[in-house]
């Protein structure tokens, strides 16, 4: 969302016949759309790509070809068996910037569990602060915001690192780190 209303060119790539769930979160809904996911994908396109078959596997290697961010948010080790991990996409572009995004980062205890706002907001205690007697969750979802703000810093930063070294990087950003 920052980086398409900074100007960047976002292709949002979201799952055949359902596409992203927050597509259907609401109300409140313009029309028969979320109005959350209308807010939070502003200036973004979007294209329907089935990642687990060789031609979703094509479309996804030629953005990247053709791209100076990939973002992520799976698991890792997720997108191995598509061959479309940091390590594969910069074969094919030694220039990307591959940002991404866990629940807990790539190495620990919790590396293979998703995570979600209210888990981490937990985890890290930020339920304990909010002014309530028990934990209570922020009214937002503030992770993922503080989350999303970091990735856009640390993108950044990799814009001006491969505009001194010419060359990409991969970005780890986690919700709990």
């Amino acid at each position: 969302m920052i980086l398409a209303d900074y100007g960047a060119d976002v292709i949002k790539v979201e799952k055949p016949g359902q596409g992203d769930d927050t597509r259907t979160w609401g109300p409140p809904y313009v029309e028969d759309q979320s109005a959350y996911f209308l807010s939070i994908n502003r200036n973004k396109q979007s294209i329907a790509v089935d990642m687990s078959r060789k031609q979703g596997q094509t479309i996804i290697r030629e953005l990247a070809r053709k791209s100076d961010i990939v973002m992520e948010n799976y698991l890792p080790g997720q997108l191995k068996k598509f061959g479309l991990e940091y390590k594969d996409l910069q074969l094919i572009n030694d220039r990307l910037i591959y940002c991404s995004i866990t629940g807990y980062g790539s190495q620990g205890p919790y590396s293979r569990r998703p995570g979600y706002d209210l888990i981490i907001q937990a985890l890290g205690g930020m339920m304990s602060i909010t002014g309530s007697s028990e934990p209570v969750k922020v009214g937002v979802a503030v992770v993922d915001i503080a989350t999303g703000l970091s990735s856009v810093g640390a993108i950044t930063a990799a814009l001006y690192q491969r505009e001194k070294t010419g060359k990409g990087t991969k970005i780890e950003c986690s919700l709990l780190e």
